[in-house]
């Protein structure tokens, strides 16, 4: 096989989740934008090339927007963007402070949540100050 067939044989969703499994956020980079993009798919939105690699993630970026959320039942918890260093954005939560609290502009590093069950691993943020 070659071209589109040979790549779509793992999806892109599966080989992002599988680099969580292994402890990494990894990212598909465009060869031919020359530049990063998230979330996972076959082609680049820019250029709409198939030309992609994947890369790991040193894990730093900064909140770019944040909000909370009270539900009825359960605890407050916040939804976040977080611009990744290496130039993508992704949608997020930051933890390890009380979800009100999360501020734009905080540099936060990556720690992937091992999810219950089957579920596969999800990439969360904290802040670097307590990110030991």
């Amino acid at each position: 096989m070659s071209g589109w067939a040979e790549r779509a044989t793992i999806s892109p969703l599966e080989t992002f989740r599988e680099h969580l499994r292994r402890g990494e956020l990894a990212f598909p980079y465009s060869l031919e934008a020359q530049r990063a993009f998230f979330f996972p798919r076959l082609a680049c939105p820019y250029t709409g090339s198939e030309r992609i690699e994947w890369r790991v993630s040193r894990g730093l970026g900064t909140v770019y927007a944040t909000t909370w959320i009270r539900p009825r039942e359960g605890d407050a918890y916040n939804v976040a963007l977080v611009d990744v260093d290496e130039g993508f954005r992704l949608m997020t939560r930051i933890e390890g402070v009380a979800p009100e609290s999360v501020a734009i502009g905080t540099r936060v590093r990556v720690r992937i949540h091992e999810a219950p069950g089957e579920e596969a691993p999800y990439p969360v943020f904290v802040p670097l100050d307590s990110a030991k």
